[in-house]
């Protein structure tokens, strides 16, 4: 029975690990100086993404149907 307990604790010892050593060698973000007075950051311009559902509510005979 200790066995599965043990098991568990090393997945998060291992998922922890992982976190950390992605943060820790992520690059940082770029930002360019334009000069002495006035700085700007480069920033992404990527329109966010939209999902769309689509669909139409049961009726009370469908949801009878389906069980």
């Amino acid at each position: 029975m200790k066995a599965p307990k043990n098991f568990e604790a090393l997945f998060l010892a291992a998922a922890i690990l992982l976190n950390v050593t992605a943060f820790a060698t992520a690059d940082a973000p770029v930002v360019a100086h334009a000069s002495a007075t006035a700085q700007t950051s480069v920033v992404a311009a990527a329109a966010p993404q939209v999902v769309v559902v689509k669909g139409h509510r049961l009726t009370a005979a469908e949801k009878a149907a389906m069980n």
